[in-house]
C-alpha cells in the first residue's frame, strides 16, 4: 500500500511538473502565433499597397503610350503631309 502511494505521489509530482512545463510552452507557442500573425497582417498590408502602386505604373504606361502613339501618327501625318508638298513642288 505504501508502495502504491509512493508512486501515486511522484506521478502526480512528475504530472504537475509535466502540467507547469506544457503551460510555459503554450504561452510561448501562443507568442510566437501572435508574432506571426503580425508579421502576415504586415505582408498582407504590403502586398496590397505593392498591387496598388503596380496597377497605377501599369496605368501610367498605358497613358504613355497612348501618349506615343498618338505622337507617332501626328508626325507620320505631317511627313505625309511635307512629302505631298514637295512632289507638287518638283511637277511644277
Amino acid at each position: 500500500m505504501k508502495k502504491i502511494i509512493k508512486l501515486s505521489m511522484i506521478t502526480l509530482a512528475f504530472s504537475m511538473v509535466t502540467a507547469c512545463a506544457t503551460s510555459g510552452d503554450v504561452e510561448n507557442i501562443q507568442s510566437q502565433i501572435d508574432g506571426l500573425n503580425a508579421k502576415v497582417s504586415q505582408a498582407s498590408s504590403d502586398a496590397a499597397n505593392a498591387q496598388s502602386a503596380a496597377a497605377d505604373a501599369a496605368a501610367r504606361a498605358q497613358a504613355a503610350e497612348d501618349a506615343a502613339n498618338r505622337a507617332a501618327q501626328l508626325a507620320q501625318d505631317a511627313n505625309s503631309k511635307l512629302d505631298s508638298g514637295f512632289r507638287r513642288s518638283m511637277m511644277k
